[in-house]
C-alpha cells in the first residue's frame, strides 16, 4: 500500500498542515481540510486509508468528525490519529475509546510520526486482505454469495432513491450433474471457474457485478439498463459460455455446456425487498428449465 496511500490531514492551523505534509509527501499522497466540516465534503467524494486529525478545531472538532466517520459504514474501517496539543490523559483516552487508532501530542517528532503512519498502514493492508479474501469464492476467486447480499442491499437502496432500473439475473449450469457424472469432479471444478471468469469479465465490461451465488448457480447486477439491455446482456452472458465449448456430451440439449438464465428487470415497483427480488429470479430460472428457454425475464 504505502506509495499508494492516500492520507488525509484535517487541522485549522495552516503550519500544522504543511508541517504534516512535508513529513509524509514523499512517501504517500496527501490531501488537506482546514476543518471537520470541510473534511466530511472530502469524504463524501473520496477515499482515504488514514486520516489525522487535530481534535480542537472551530464548528465540527475532530472528537465529533471522528464519531460521524465510525457511525458511517463507508468510513468506520478508516484508521484514524489523533495529533493535539493537548497532552491530557482525559483527552488521549477519550481518543483512543471513541476508536481513534493513536494519539499524538504536538510539538511531534517527524520520525515518530512517518513510524506510526507506516504501521497503521501496514494493519490496514492486512485487514483490507482478509475483508478481501472473506468476500471471494475459494473456487472460482469471484466474489461470493456474502458480498453478493451487500452489493445487492446496497443497489436496491441506491435504486431505489434514484428510480433507476435494476436487473438482477440468475445463472444456472444446464445438466452440471450429467458433466459431473461423466468427466468427474476436477473437470467440473475446472468448467465452474471457466464459466465464472467468463460471467464476471462481461458483466464488469458493463459495470456490473457477478458472483458466485451457491453449487452451480451465478448471479449478476446491473443498474440503469432498460429491459432491451437487459435482455441483451443475457444474450451476451449466453454467448460467452457457449463459445468456451466445453463438451458435454451428456446434455440432451446441447453438444456442450450451457447455460440458462432467470432475470428479474425493475423499472419502478420497489415494493417488498431484495430478498423477494432473488425469490422472483429463482421462479424465472425455475421456469425456464421447465420451458426449456434459454433466459426467461420478469418485469416489475
Amino acid at each position: 500500500m504505502a506509495r499508494n496511500a492516500h492520507i488525509l490531514i484535517v487541522d485549522d492551523d495552516p503550519l500544522n498542515r504543511v508541517v504534516l505534509e512535508n513529513t509524509l509527501s514523499d512517501e504517500y499522497e496527501i490531501s488537506l481540510c482546514d476543518s471537520g466540516e470541510s473534511a466530511l465534503e472530502f469524504l463524501s467524494n473520496s477515499s482515504v486509508d488514514l486520516i489525522i486529525s487535530d481534535i480542537k478545531m472551530p464548528g465540527i472538532s475532530g472528537y465529533d468528525l471522528l464519531e460521524k466517520l465510525k457511525g458511517d459504514q463507508s468510513t468506520y474501517s478508516i484508521p484514524f490519529i489523533i495529533i493535539s496539543a493537548s497532552n491530557s490523559y482525559n483527552d488521549e483516552a477519550k481518543g483512543l475509546e471513541m476508536g481513534a487508532m493513536d494519539y499524538i501530542t504536538k510539538p511531534f517528532s517527524p520520525v515518530i510520526v512517518k513510524a506510526r503512519v507506516k504501521n497503521h498502514l501496514a494493519i490496514k493492508q492486512k485487514n483490507d486482505l482478509l475483508e478481501k479474501l472473506a468476500a471471494i469464492d475459494g473456487l472460482t476467486e469471484i466474489p461470493n454469495r456474502r458480498l453478493l447480499d451487500e452489493t445487492l442491499a446496497r443497489y436496491w437502496q441506491s435504486c431505489e432513491k434514484s428510480h433507476e432500473p435494476l436487473s438482477l439475473f440468475l445463472v444456472d449450469i444446464d445438466y452440471f450433474k450429467e458433466f459431473n457424472d461423466n468427466y468427474g469432479y476436477a473437470a467440473g471444478d475446472e468448467c465452474l471457474i471457466k464459466i465464472a471468469k467468463a460471467l464476471d469479465e462481461v458483466n464488469k465490461n458493463s459495470h456490473g457485478f457477478a458472483a458466485r451465488y451457491d453449487g452451480v448457480r451465478f448471479a449478476a447486477i446491473q443498474k440503469g439498463q432498460n429491459p432491451e439491455q437487459t435482455l441483451m446482456l443475457a444474450k451476451q452472458m449466453h454467448r460467452v459460455v457457449d463459445e468456451l465449448k466445453i463438451r458435454n456430451e451428456n446434455s440432451p440439449i446441447c453438444a456442450h455446456v450451457s447455460i440458462s438464465i432467470g432475470v428479474v428487470h425493475i423499472e419502478k415497483d420497489f415494493s417488498g425487498s431484495e430478498h423477494e427480488v432473488l425469490r422472483l429470479a429463482d421462479d424465472a430460472l425455475v421456469k425456464s428449465h421447465v420451458e426449456q428457454e434459454r433466459t426467461i425475464v420478469i418485469n416489475r
